[in-house]
C-alpha cells in the first residue's frame, strides 16, 4: 500500500512538538531527556479542557499540531490507536470501586472508553466522519499505521494519531510505561502538499532485531506510541529509509520512506 504523508507531530520526553524537535530527531540538534508535560490542546473547548485527561490532551495536543496546517480537519477520518488506553483513567475508577461508597465520578467514566479521545477530537473539530480506536499492546502504533494506510489506499484522507501515558500503581507493576508519547499524522492518496510518501509491506515474520541506536532510539522501549520514532527520525532527517516496526510477535510492518 502507498500514501502520502503531510502533517507530523511528535510530544514526548525533550520533544515538545515537532518544531521544536525536528533537529533533534534528524540528529543535527542534541537531544536531552526532560519530563513530558501533558499539553493544553487549543481545540478543545475550556470545558472540555477541564474534563479531558492526561493521555487525551497528549493525544489531541498531536492532533492538532499534525492538522494545523489543514483547511478543513472535519473531511479527515481519523485513527486513533493506543497500547494502554487512558490506564490512570481506569486506575482512579478501580481506586474508587474500593471505596465502601463506590461511587465512580461521571467525568472518570465518561473517560475510561477506549474512544475518549477521538470523541473529544470529533466534538472539538465538528467531524461526523468514519473513526477507528484501536488498541494493540506494543504494536499499536504499527496497528494504527495500517488501518490509516488502508483508508488512505481507497482514496481518503485520514488522520493517524498515537498516544500511551504511563499506568498508576499497581498497574504499572504489570505493565510498566515510563512517560508519555503522542504522535500524529495525516495521510492522503495524494502527493500535493507531502512531506514524504510512503510505502508499506506487511511480513509474516519475526521484526529483524535493531542495531544499537543512540538514546533516542532508546525511547522505543518505554512507551508502545514511541514505536514510531524510527519514522519520525526517517522523516525529520528528509532522507529515504527503510523502517520496520513491530506489530505481533511473529509479524511486522516494513516501510519505504521517501522525500517529496
Amino acid at each position: 500500500m502507498r500514501a502520502f504523508l503531510s502533517g507530523v507531530a511528535v510530544f514526548g520526553p525533550g520533544l515538545p512538538g515537532w518544531a521544536a524537535s525536528e533537529a533533534m530527531l534528524a540528529g543535527t540538534a542534541p537531544w536531552a531527556m526532560a519530563e513530558a508535560l501533558p499539553p493544553a490542546p487549543a481545540v478543545l473547548a475550556a470545558g472540555n479542557r477541564r474534563r479531558a485527561s492526561a493521555a487525551v490532551r497528549f493525544a489531541l495536543a498531536a492532533a492538532d499540531e499534525a492538522t494545523s496546517a489543514e483547511p478543513d480537519r472535519a473531511v479527515l477520518e481519523t485513527v486513533f490507536a493506543s497500547g494502554n488506553g487512558d490506564g490512570a483513567v481506569v486506575g482512579g475508577i478501580l481506586d474508587a470501586l474500593h471505596e465502601p461508597e463506590g461511587a465512580v465520578s461521571p467525568t472518570l467514566f465518561h473517560n475510561s472508553v477506549h474512544n475518549a479521545a477521538a470523541g473529544y477530537w470529533h466534538i472539538a473539530v465538528g467531524s461526523t466522519r468514519p473513526s477507528l480506536s484501536l488498541g494493540g499492546h506494543d504494536g499499536a502504533f504499527a496497528a494504527g499505521l495500517l488501518a490509516a494506510m488502508t483508508a488512505a489506499a481507497q482514496r481518503r484522507p485520514v488522520l493517524l494519531v498515537a498516544y500511551d501515558t504511563p499506568l498508576p500503581s499497581p498497574l504499572a507493576a504489570k505493565r510498566p510505561t515510563d512517560f508519555s508519547f503522542a504522535t500524529a499524522c495525516v495521510l492522503r492518496p495524494e502527493p500535493e502538499g507531502a512531506r514524504a510518501e510512503l510505502a508499506l509491506r506487511y511480513i509474516a515474520g519475526p521484526m529483524p532485531a535493531a542495531l544499537s541506536g543512540d538514546a533516542l532510539d532508546a525511547l522505543t522501549e518505554g512507551n508502545p506510541a514511541a514505536r514510531a520514532l524510527p519514522l519520525l527520525r526517517a522523516l525529520a532527517a528528509r532522507q529515504a529509509a527503510l523502517v520496520r516496526l513491530p506489530l505481533l510477535e511473529d509479524a511486522h510492518l516494513e516501510l519505504q520512506v521517501t522525500p517529496c
